[in-house]
């Protein structure tokens, strides 16, 4: 049997979403898929506004094709711009190539919309691409460096001047970045935050319409509150080079206008011969395939699809949900008709809306039951964001997202204001590392020289060490072994015993003197004192485990053998500053197997925190990590994923 060819244009949400479905479900036996996008890498549309505000770089929402799918061995990635489709012939025709298809996916996404304002192409900016980012970002450094020397206060207040048109998210969202990033620039030019002007326009007389009303005002109150104009129901009709009118007729001096009024379907598909309806949106039927053409399976999903689901004449949103959504129901048909089964219709199930205002405040409307407004909301943009790369599978960027979020970030610009940041001078904490390996270090030699002397290595392995055949484990069930093994002995012991019971008199008097000094609670040393152990006695639960674990003396030996070489090799690791975060991690994995074993007091235990403190990448400064690490990831990476590359699909 042919393996079906499935062609998959745009790499945008739906794209992704439904190449990721189809390859789970078809084996690579069944099926040729092909993604083609004219870049090499997905976009992560909803966090532009970070790249444009000055939050993260441009690399923290941009997402390599090949490590995304470098796992599905029934994927080809093709970096590529369609230029047409032969329906009859049912051929994919880019630039550079010729695809054949059995079934087709078009998802190439939306562009911006004007509504034909005069001046927006020429003297405006949009947000609907990494490029557009970049270049507001550098528009704004540039804008306000060059108001930073201007005498003319007039001039220099409308440079400081900054407008968004539209409250969407998108705007929302871009003005909210802005709001924090004016005093982060304020700052390195040398000016006032008060001398900034944030301003939203919005045509209707209402902000976040698809908002839950009572949220919408919650998130307009706050922006108020921050000093973000708003002028509703106010509509922009032209823009110029250095102001934007509004329909009173009204001016607002500015360089900046930030257009995120609209959306429509992509023009780069209006050449394809499909039927479209308002707003550049190709018409699609409840299975998403392409009106007037479902015998030739085209099918149509994303920002780019005009379905009206409930007849009312409305589409589906252009949002992320409905994107991933049309993309599920496109590729379950192709699924059904490669295997024969029963075609799906679309059912929309929309989980809620949220929408940041700046890194640390937002709103949130769940399955429009939980509303969330503040520190919470923020918390849950981030969960659905990882939940989103768990549904993509890609472990990788779920943890580039995080550090790029929490740990990578700068002018305290998070949810956590800063706090989870690791852009400190680790430097400091290289004295502690050192200190805390040696402490190791030591404590584990003990262990191997024993009674003996550090300078003699033959006197090593004896009497006190670890290395002997004696179990150091206060375990009861060992030392009943112990006490078993010794009773056959007895009668051998009888005249030792004898002997000995003059000592007994003063060694009994000199244990229950200790045995009678109370034990105190402690984090350091007293002189005099008896610290106190962290638990008396081992938990019965944790007594239970050790004894599957270590269920006789010759395991026990081995044990104490092998932790002991285990406390050398941390010790080195932190020492050298090799592998710090799992050395450290190690030794926290320790402690409280020390501590609950009965076997730790708690005046040592700083371990734990020290190690937690150590965590922090301690071993990139004067520390072999620095390389290590590096080496490994690269490597690694190139394994797993294989290597990046600007242009796919290239032989």
């Amino acid at each position: 049997m042919a393996k079906e060819k499935i062609v998959v244009v745009g790499a945008g949400y739906a794209g992704v979403a439904a190449t990721k479905f189809l390859s789970k479900k078809l084996k690579k036996d069944d099926a040729e898929i092909t993604l083609i996008d004219r870049h090499s890498y997905h976009t992560m549309m909803t966090e532009l506004h970070e790249v444009a505000g000055g939050r993260v770089e441009p690399d923290a929402v941009q997402y390599d094709l090949q490590r995304l799918f470098a796992r599905q061995k029934n994927v080809s990635l093709v970096t590529d711009t369609v230029t047409g489709i032969d329906k009859d012939k049912k051929i994919v025709t880019t630039k550079l190539g010729k695809y054949p298809f059995d079934q087709l996916i078009i998802g190439m996404g939306g562009e911006p919309n004007d509504f034909g304002t005069p001046g927006v192409k020429e003297h405006g900016f949009t947000l609907w691409s990494m490029e557009d980012a970049i270049k507001i970002r550098k528009h704004i450094e540039d804008t306000v460096a060059k108001a930073a020397l201007e005498p003319d206060e007039a001039t220099r207040r409308a440079m400081l001047t900054f407008v968004v048109c539209g409250s969407g998210f998108t705007g929302i969202e871009m003005i909210g970045e802005l709001m924090e990033w004016k005093n982060v620039l304020a700052k390195e030019f040398k000016l006032r935050p008060e001398e900034f002007t944030l301003m939203v326009v919005e045509a209707l007389p209402t902000i976040l319409n698809m908002l839950d009303r009572k949220d919408a005002e919650k998130a307009e109150r706050f922006m108020m509150k921050k000093g973000i104009q708003l002028k509703k129901g106010a509509p922009i009709t032209e823009v110029t080079a250095d102001h934007i009118v509004l329909k009173d007729g009204s001016q607002v001096p500015t360089n900046t206008l930030i257009w995120t009024a609209g959306v429509k379907g992509t023009s780069d598909a209006a050449d394809f011969g499909l039927e479209a309806a308002r707003g550049q949106r190709l018409y699609a039927n409840e299975y998403m395939q392409a009106k007037g053409y479902e015998d030739k399976d085209i099918y149509i999903v994303g920002d780019l699809v005009h379905y009206e689901e409930k007849g009312d004449g409305r589409p589906t949103p252009q949002i992320v949900q409905a994107a991933e959504q049309t993309a599920h129901t496109a590729a379950a048909n192709i699924v059904a008709k490669v295997k024969n089964t029963e075609k799906h219709e679309f059912k929309s199930n929309y989980q809620g809306f949220m929408v940041s205002i700046g890194s640390k405040w937002g709103v949130a409307n769940l399955m429009d039951k939980i509303h969330m407004a503040g520190f919470m909301a923020i918390v849950m943009k981030h969960i659905v964001n990882l939940k989103y790369f768990f549904d993509m599978r890609s472990g990788y960027y779920m943890f580039q997202y995080m550090m790029h979020e929490f740990f990578h970030i700068k002018n305290d610009r998070n949810v956590t204001r800063g706090h989870s940041s690791r852009y400190g001078n680790v430097l400091w904490s290289v004295p502690l590392r050192v200190f805390y390996g040696s402490m190791w270090l030591i404590e584990s030699s003990k262990k191997v020289v024993g009674d003996g002397h550090y300078l003699n290595p033959t006197s090593w392995f004896g009497d006190g060490s670890w290395f002997t055949d004696k179990v150091v484990f206060p375990f009861p069930w060992l030392q009943e072994q112990v006490t078993t093994g010794a009773s056959a002995a007895g009668s051998h012991a009888a005249e030792a015993t004898t002997a000995a019971t003059g000592a007994a008199g003063g060694a009994t008097d000199a244990a229950a003197a200790t045995a009678t000094q109370a034990t105190h609670f402690g984090f350091s040393y007293a002189f005099g004192e008896n610290p106190m152990p962290v638990f008396e006695k081992m938990p019965h639960w944790f007594s239970k485990i050790m004894e599957v674990m270590m269920p006789n003396q010759d395991v026990a030996l081995f044990m104490q053998k092998f932790m002991t070489f285990v406390e050398i090799g941390i010790a080195l690791a932190l020492i050298f500053g090799l592998f710090t975060w799992l050395a450290s991690a190690a030794t926290i994995g320790l402690t409280i197997v020390f501590c609950l074993s009965g076997m730790f007091y708690w005046v040592n235990i700083w371990f734990i925190f020290v190690a937690f403190a150590l965590m922090n990448g301690s071993g990139r400064a004067l520390g072999l990590d620095r390389w290590v690490i590096p080496w490994i990831q690269r490597t690694v990476g190139k394994w797993w994923y294989g290597t990046p590359r600007s242009i796919y699909g290239k032989k």
